[in-house]
C-alpha cells in the first residue's frame, strides 16, 4: 500500500480541483440567473400591452430561474462537501507533519480518580487523544474518550476486526466525517433524548381528522365565495373559528416548536448518517452487529429520521405571520404539524437514543480506524493466553517521531515485577508511558508501535502523577497514600497491570526507601504484574529477595563532558546518576 501522505496528498489536491470546478459552474449559473431576470423584465416590459403573452413570458422566466437557483443550489452543497474533504485530507498532512496541537486536548477528560487518565498524557496537550481524536460530532467525541477510558479486556479481537475494516475504508470514513462536518448543531444528543421522554403528548388523536375537515370546510367556503353564493363575511368568521381552535393548544404548540427548533438541525444531520451507515457493506462482527441496530421491521431509520426533519421544518415554517395568520386560521396548519410531530415522538422515541449512539459508534471508531490507516507499520497485538502479559519486539513511543525514537524489546510475565532504575532524562517515564500506551491501545483494538506484540489482555492502573489539593485540605504525600489505597483495594477484586514512577515522594527518603520496599513487597505477595520507576537503588535489593522480582535500568554516560543517552532498556541496576553533573553544568552550583 502506499504511504497514506500519497493517498492525502492525491485526494486533497483532487477534491480541490472538484471544488475549484464545481465554482466555476456556480458563476456560470449565477450569471444566467441574473441574464434570466433581466431578459424576462425586458420581454414583460415590451410585451405588457398584450397580457397574455406578458404572463407566457413571465411564468417560463420564472420557471428557468427557479431552475437555475435549485441547480445551483446543488453544486453550492456538492462543493461544499468537496471543500470539507479537501480540508480532512490537508489536516491528516499537518498532523503528519506534528502540526496538531491547536486540535482540542480533551482536559475535559482528565480524571485524577480514573486508573490511568491522568497519568500517560492520554488527553491533555500533545496527548494521545489529541493527536488521534478526528470525531466529528460531540457525542462520537465522548465516545472516543470512553473507549480510551474503558479499561476493558473482553472483546478485544472483535474491536480489532472492526478498526481494521474501517482502516480499510477511507473514502467511506472521510464521507461521513465530511458529512457531519456541514451541519453545525447547537443541541446535543443528550439533551434531544432527554427531551423526548419527558416531553408528554397533548394533541387528543381526534385531531388527525380534525385538520382534514376544517381544510374541506375552507376550500367549500372558498368555492361558495367565487360563484358569490357566500358573502366574503363568513370567510373572515371562518377565519377567526381557526385561529380559535388553534389558540386553543397555543401555548403547548409554541413550547413543542421551541424545542423542534432547536434539534431539527441535528435530525438532518444524524438522517444523512444513519443513511450512510445503512447502505455501506460491512464484515466484521461489531459493524455488522451496530448496523443491525439501527434496522426496523417497517423501514430504515434514516428515511424514519428524514420524515421527522420535514415534519420539524413545516412546524418551524409558523415563524412567518401571513403564513402562520392565515394557514391556522384556514388550515389550522400547526395543529396538523404538531400532531405530525407528536405521532412520531409517541412511536419512535424510546428507539432514538439507540440510533443516536450507532451514529456515535461509528463517529468515534472512524477516529480509530483512521489511526490504524495513519499507521500501516504497527502492528495488532496477538491475544494469547500464555504466561507473557507483554511479549513485544521493538515496542516505541506512539507519538515520538520515527527517527528520534529509540524502541526496545519487553517481555513480562504474568505475576512478575520490574524494577527500573536509571539517571535522570535516561527515559524512565517514557517507557513507563510506552508500556501504558501499549496496554490501553491493545485494550481498545488498536494496533500498537512495535515490530510484534502478543498481549495477555489485563487491565491497567498506574500512579505517576499525584498532586495536592487545596479544595480537598488534602498533601501532596496524602494524595499520595490514596492514590496507593485505591491500587491496593483494586488488586483485591481482580488482576492488574500496575505501573509506579518514584512513589512516596512526599517524604524523607529513609521514610520513602523503607514504604517504597513494604509495598513492593505487598504488590509482589499479592501476584501482581507491573513495573516501578525509581532512583532508589536500595528497593533493587529485592531482587536477590523474590524471585518474581527483576531489575532494569536506563543509562547515562559523560563523553567529553557532555552527557549522553541511549535510551535502552537494559538487564541490571544504574550505577550513573547525573543530578551532580547536571548542576555543574548549568551552573546551578
Amino acid at each position: 500500500m502506499d504511504h497514506p501522505n500519497t493517498y492525502y496528498q492525491q485526494h486533497s489536491e483532487r477534491f480541490q480541483a472538484e471544488a475549484n470546478a464545481l465554482h466555476k459552474k456556480m458563476t456560470v449559473l449565477s450569471t444566467l440567473r441574473i441574464l434570466v431576470f433581466i431578459l424576462t423584465g425586458v420581454g414583460v416590459y415590451l410585451t405588457f400591452y398584450n397580457w397574455q403573452i406578458a404572463a407566457g413570458i413571465a411564468v417560463v422566466g420564472i420557471l428557468v430561474f427557479v431552475f437555475l437557483l435549485s441547480r445551483y443550489t446543488d453544486l453550492k452543497a456538492q462543493r461544499a462537501l468537496k471543500k470539507s474533504l479537501t480540508e480532512i485530507n490537508q489536516t491528516e498532512l499537518d498532523i503528519s507533519s506534528g502540526n496538531f496541537h491547536a486540535r482540542d486536548q480533551g482536559v475535559i477528560f482528565q480524571d485524577p480518580l480514573h486508573f490511568y487518565s491522568l497519568d500517560i498524557d492520554l488527553f491533555g496537550r500533545g496527548s494521545f487523544f489529541q493527536f488521534i481524536n478526528r470525531t466529528v460530532i460531540e457525542e462520537g467525541t465522548q465516545e472516543l474518550a470512553a473507549a480510551l477510558k474503558a479499561n476493558t479486556v473482553d472483546g478485544i479481537e472483535q474491536r480489532q476486526e472492526a478498526i481494521k475494516e474501517l482502516a480499510s475504508k477511507p473514502k467511506w470514513r472521510q464521507l461521513y466525517s465530511a458529512t457531519a462536518s456541514l451541519i453545525k448543531v447547537e443541541t446535543s444528543a443528550h439533551v434531544i433524548i432527554t427531551w423526548l421522554k419527558d416531553h408528554t403528548i397533548f394533541l387528543p388523536k381526534a385531531m388527525k381528522w380534525i385538520p382534514m375537515a376544517f381544510f374541506g370546510g375552507t376550500v367549500i367556503l372558498f368555492a361558495l365565495f367565487f360563484l358569490k353564493l357566500l358573502s366574503i363575511d363568513f370567510l373572515g368568521y371562518w377565519l377567526l373559528i381557526g385561529l380559535a381552535i388553534t389558540g386553543i393548544y397555543v401555548k403547548k404548540v409554541n413550547d413543542l416548536a421551541f424545542h423542534t427548533g432547536k434539534v431539527k438541525d441535528t435530525f438532518k444531520q444524524y438522517a444523512l448518517l444513519l443513511k450512510q451507515i445503512e447502505n455501506e457493506t460491512f464484515t466484521s462482527e461489531l459493524l455488522i452487529a451496530k448496523q443491525k441496530q439501527i434496522q426496523s421491521e417497517s423501514e430504515q431509520a434514516s428515511l424514519i429520521f428524514n420524515k421527522f426533519s420535514k415534519a420539524l421544518d413545516a412546524l418551524d415554517n409558523r415563524s412567518n405571520f401571513i403564513s402562520a395568520l392565515f394557514g391556522n386560521g384556514y388550515f389550522l396548519t400547526d395543529l396538523k404539524n404538531s400532531y405530525k410531530v407528536e405521532q412520531w415522538l409517541a412511536a419512535y422515541k424510546n428507539k432514538v437514543e439507540d440510533w443516536f449512539e450507532v451514529v456515535s459508534f461509528f463517529d468515534a471508531y472512524n477516529s480509530l480506524g483512521n489511526y490504524a490507516f495513519n499507521h500501516p507499520q504497527y502492528v495488532f497485538p496477538t491475544i494469547t493466553t500464555d504466561k507473557y502479559v507483554i511479549n513485544a519486539i521493538n515496542l516505541g513511543h506512539p507519538l515520538l517521531k520515527t527517527e528520534k525514537r529509540v524502541d526496545n524489546d519487553l517481555s513480562i510475565e504474568n505475576e512478575q515485577f520490574f524494577i527500573v532504575t536509571g539517571a535522570n532524562m535516561a527515559g524512565k517515564s517514557t517507557f513507563l508511558r510506552t508500556v501504558s500506551l501499549h496496554i490501553v491501545m491493545a485494550n481498545v483494538g488498536l494496533p500498537v508501535c512495535a515490530t510484534s506484540s502478543s498481549y495477555n489482555p489485563v487491565k491497567l492502573i498506574t500512579s505517576m502523577r499525584t498532586s495536592d489539593s487545596l479544595t480537598d485540605d488534602s498533601s501532596y504525600f496524602f494524595s499520595e497514600l490514596k492514590r496507593l489505597k485505591f491500587i491496593v483495594d483494586a488488586i483485591q477484586q481482580e488482576p492488574y497491570f500496575i505501573i509506579l514512577d518514584e512513589i512516596l515522594k512526599g517524604t524523607n527518603s529513609t521514610d520513602k526507601a523503607i514504604g517504597s520496599r513494604k509495598f513492593v513487597e505487598k504488590l509482589v505477595a499479592s501476584n501482581a504484574t507491573g513495573i516501578i520507576a525509581t532512583h532508589d537503588l536500595s528497593l533493587c535489593e529485592i531482587e536477590k529477595e523474590l524471585e518474581d522480582v527483576k531489575n532494569y535500568y536506563f543509562d547515562a554516560e559523560i563523553i567529553d563532558d557532555e552527557l549522553h543517552f541511549d535510551y535502552t532498556f537494559k538487564t541490571g541496576v544504574c550505577k550513573n546518576m547525573n543530578a551532580s553533573f547536571l548542576l555543574k553544568k548549568m551552573q546551578i552550583v
